[in-house]
Formats: structure tokens, sequence, C-alpha cells
């Protein structure tokens, strides 16, 4: 039974993360098995970010039934090929790192932007795969209240979130980021799953934009201003799953080399997917102490800081050191295309971890996601209203914050 409160408002965060939103589809799959048979969507507030707002589209255009847009994803992500993502064939990946030197190193600039990449297979698989037309639905059934996908516009430097909702929802303006009330289409996943450098920029509105995860100041600010008041976010890094005692990392190792291009583009990416929202999350849970010291009046008044119980789940084991058991994996011509930047050793695995669009490496993402879910299966229960709790959950992360 469904014990939520009939004023709440449960949103999703799906992170960005290239190749590791596989890990999503494990948690969200087991969320489908603790809900009831035929369920709905349990999330009326979906917001995803680069290859995690794909994931939020195709849930919410599966919104009537939940499992069946899970089931839907992880026959997708199982079967994954990294051809299906972007060009890797040897004739694409050298034309493709041919029109990117030209343009960028021999100073010859090109109408068209360039990147490292062709993404093109990405396209068509989305045009084939995903229903636009089908959010309309969801929306019309009272099944999805409103989605959001984040964008970032390398003219105006903002991270937009461009939403469709089922109302008018009022629009926002904050520093560095605004909401965009549209009607998503492809072009919008193309733009926030855009790598930057990696994938080609994507002209939206008289402006470019790139992957959504730039610059993405508060990653959880959508979901609230799209009324949610409680979320649950599905990460893609394992430093969001545990802190070592005392908020102190463990020892470090001594490097015997310097760090290679690829070990740098990884912490580089990190900075981008990662590191938002992990410094997100840290000011919830600092404004969430601070609504704690109001007035029970003013919490729940609506104005100025409000609590919001926000729920996490993200790996429990480091994803670059998966994406490096699979290197393998990855086409012949990519290997041979990145092997100078040192991304096929064993150190390199961070940048893997973000491009290794492999059935095996996928597949152990989700396998993972659904251990990592399973261990919080409680926790879940409570948080989606299938259990009415006795007490108030000591498991749960209770954070909160502002708009």
């Amino acid at each position: 039974m469904h014990m939520q409160r009939p004023s709440d408002c449960t949103g999703l965060i799906l992170s960005g993360g290239g190749a590791r939103a596989a890990y999503q589809v494990g948690v969200l799959s087991v969320i489908a098995e603790l809900l009831p048979a035929g369920a709905s969507n349990p999330f009326p507030v979906i917001c995803g970010t680069s290859a995690g707002a794909i994931n939020a589209v195709a849930l919410a255009s599966h919104a009537r039934d939940f499992s069946v847009g899970v089931a839907r994803l992880q026959e997708v992500w199982s079967s994954f090929h990294c051809a299906q993502v972007y060009r890797s064939d040897w004739l694409g990946v050298t034309a493709q790192a041919w029109r990117w030197a030209r343009a960028n190193l021999l100073g010859m600039p090109s109408k068209q932007p360039t990147a490292l990449l062709d993404n093109a297979p990405l396209r068509e698989l989305l045009e084939h795969t995903l229903k636009f037309g089908q959010i309309d639905d969801s929306l019309s059934a009272g099944v999805l209240r409103a989605i959001s996908v984040s964008a970032f516009g390398y003219q105006s430097a903002d991270s937009v979130n461009f939403y469709q909702g089922v109302e008018r929802i009022s629009p926002w303006a904050r520093h560095r980021r605004v909401g965009v009330q549209t009607r998503l289409g492809l072009e919008h996943l193309m733009a926030s799953s855009a790598i930057p450098l990696v994938f080609p920029p994507v002209l939206l509105n008289r402006e470019w934009f790139g992957d959504g995860a730039v610059r993405q100041q508060a990653p959880i600010s959508p979901a609230l201003h799209l009324g949610a008041n409680r979320v649950l976010v599905i990460g893609v890094s394992d430093n969001l799953s545990s802190q070592p005692a005392g908020g102190r990392r463990g020892p470090r190792l001594r490097a015997a080399l310097p760090p290679t291009l690829a070990q740098i583009g990884g912490h580089l990416l990190s900075s981008t997917f990662v590191d938002n929202l992990e410094a997100d999350v840290e000011l919830l849970e600092r404004m969430n102490r601070l609504a704690g010291y109001l007035p029970t009046g003013s919490r729940h008044s609506g104005k100025g800081v409000r609590q919001v119980e926000v729920q996490i789940i993200s790996p429990s084991e480091p994803l670059n050191l998966i994406a490096a058991r699979h290197r393998k994996a990855m086409p012949r011509s990519l290997r041979a295309f990145l092997r100078g930047s040192g991304a096929t050793r064993a150190s390199g695995g961070s940048v893997l971890s973000y491009l290794l669009f492999e059935a095996e490496y996928c597949q152990e993402l989700i396998e993972l996601g659904r251990r990592d879910a399973m261990a919080k299966t409680d926790s879940l229960q409570r948080f989606l209203g299938l259990v009415c709790p006795l007490q108030e959950p000591a498991e749960t992360d209770s954070h909160a914050g502002g708009v």
C-alpha cells in the first residue's frame, strides 16, 4: 500500500556520467520490483543530466507502467556497444580525428562544430527508441508532473534546465542557472549528453549547448523548482556512498610516473560530472541543520529555508577500477586512438568509465546498482511510502535546502 502523504511530491535525480549511467538502471530495476505489478511512475518529478537525461526521458515516456520503462532501459543498456553511441570503425575514427586536427591544430576552422568522436549513431538510436510524444500522455494521465533535462549554454555560460510540465510552471533565474519551459525533443537530449571536446555541441534556439553537467552548480535545485519536496538521487560516483572515518581519505599511493593525459582527463571529467553533485548534497545537509533551528511554523510556511528529505544511492565500488578490468572490450580503433593518452592502461580507467559503452561493462554496473539498491531496500520502501514507518528511519539520508 502506498503510504505517502498527499502533499508529498517525490523527485528523481539522475546525474550524468556517460556509460556510468548504466548503474542507474540497476537501481531502478530494484525499485520496479518493490512496486506493485503494473504500478505507475512513483516520481512525479524526474530530472536528468547527460546520459541520465536519456534515462529520465525513457522513464517519463513510460510513466503509466514504471516497470515497462525500466525493462526497456535494461534491454538497451545490457546489449550496448560503443558503435551505437559513436563511430568506432577505423574510417569513422580516423576521419573524425582528421577533422578535429584540421580545425584545432592546423587552423582550418569549419562551420560545423568539431569533437574527438562522432556521436551520430547515438542520435539515430535515440530517434528510433524514444517516443517523446508519450511524455504528453504521461502528463495528461497524471502520472507525471514535470521532467527536466539540463544543458550548458556555451555563449551565455548558463546551466539551462529545459522542462516540460502538465501545467504552466514558473521559470526561474538564479546565478548561472535558469529554467525554461518547453516541449522536449531529441535535440535537448543530444545537447545534454554532448561531453565537452568528446562530442560536438548542439544548436538550440540560436545558442550552442553542451553537456548539462558543465557548471551545474545545484543539480538538485531543478527538482525543487518543479515542485518536489523530497528527492531520490541516483549518483554515479563512489564518493557519495561512504566517507572514511573522521572525514579523511585513506593513504595515497606514491606514483612512480607522472600522470598520463588520460588520468588528467579523468579528473577533469569527474570535476564536471561528479563534484557539483557532491557539493550540492553537502550544502543541502548544512541547510537541513539550519532549517532544524527554525520554529515549526516557519518550516512549513513555504518561505525561506525548508526541509527537503533526500535519499541517496551511489556506487559502493570505484567505477574506474571496473572499467579498467573491461578496457579490452573497447573497439580496437578506439584503443589505438587512445593508446597514446594512457586511456588503455589500468591507470586510465577513469576516462574509460565514461566512454566504455560495451555490454560486459554496462552489465556489471547494472548488477552493482542492483546490489546497492537491495542493500537499502528497507529505507527505499519507507522513502517511497510502500510501508508505514513506525518511527523516523535513521538510515534514510535526510538533507534539505532552499531552491
